[in-house]
Formats: structure tokens, C-alpha cells, sequence
């Protein structure tokens, strides 16, 4: 029996890195959900800088949500799409009644923490596994939500 996956990869392996990426697509939904909200929900004085600054941020987790869900599908397996499977697994919680941007923008950068140190598991062992396309997904990621986090933080800091 052959053990290497079309793209070249241990089979059993690449089986544990779409769980691992499945873990992440959990939590990357419920982010953006809770982003959306952000977006619709945010008052107050911060309203239309944070209103558009939330904009950008769900439009790009809508497109690092499908490009998680379609390495998934690369490694040869079926990615999650499940609220409830989202629900169960996601270590980001559904936002409920958040509307000031110092509260949103907390749970944002918890988030992004979340996130990353995911990303960081998942890079770990996709490098151990020799998954190149892994690696420079999740590379990216990190390099991005890193200066989010930098950018966010920035934007709490009182002088």
C-alpha cells in the first residue's frame, strides 16, 4: 500500500495537519463572525475608523478561511463547515454584545493571539512533514497578524 499522497506527502501525516488546520478553520470562522459584528455593531466616537478598519479585516479572514478550507482538499482530505463543529472546537468564543471599540478591540487582539499560536503549531509541523505549501501559508499569516497585532495594540495605547 502506498503511503504518499498525490502531492507527495505521508498520507497518515498530512491526515494530522488537516486536523490541525481544521482546528484553525474552527477558530478563524468564529473570528470572522465576531469581526462582522464588530463591523455592524461598533459606537461611539472610534465608529468610522474602526467600521472600515473592521471591513478590511472580515473581507481578509473570508479569503484565509477558503484558502485553509482548499489546503484541506490539497492534503486529501474534507475540510469542516459546520457551525456546530466550529462551536465545539474553536478556542474563540462567539462575541455577544460588544459595541465599544476598547472592548472589541480586546477580544480582537485575543483573538490574533489565538491565531497565531495555532499558525505556529500548525508551521511546526508542517515543516517537520516537508509541507512547503503549508509552511508559506501559515508563514504569511504570521508575518501579517503580527503587524495587526502591533497595529491594534498601538491604537489602545494611551499616552
Amino acid at each position: 500500500m502506498n503511503n504518499i499522497s498525490s502531492i507527495g506527502l505521508n498520507k497518515e501525516k498530512s491526515k494530522e495537519l488537516a486536523d490541525l488546520l481544521n482546528d484553525l478553520l474552527a477558530n478563524y470562522s468564529i473570528f470572522y463572525q465576531n469581526v462582522k459584528g464588530y463591523h455592524w455593531n461598533i459606537k461611539g466616537n472610534k465608529f468610522f475608523e474602526l467600521h472600515l478598519k473592521f471591513e478590511e479585516l472580515y473581507n481578509d479572514l473570508f479569503i484565509k478561511i477558503d484558502d485553509i478550507a482548499e489546503r484541506v482538499l490539497t492534503l486529501g482530505f474534507e475540510p469542516e463547515f459546520r457551525f456546530t463543529d466550529f462551536l465545539e472546537k474553536s478556542k474563540i468564543l462567539e462575541s455577544k454584545g460588544v459595541f465599544k471599540a476598547d472592548k472589541i478591540v480586546e477580544e480582537l487582539l485575543f483573538s490574533l493571539k489565538v491565531l497565531l499560536e495555532k499558525q505556529r503549531k500548525v508551521l511546526k509541523y508542517s515543516e517537520e512533514i516537508n509541507d512547503e505549501g503549508t509552511n508559506a501559508l501559515m508563514s504569511d499569516y504570521i508575518r501579517e497578524q503580527e503587524k495587526l497585532v502591533w497595529m491594534y495594540s498601538a491604537y489602545t495605547f494611551e499616552s
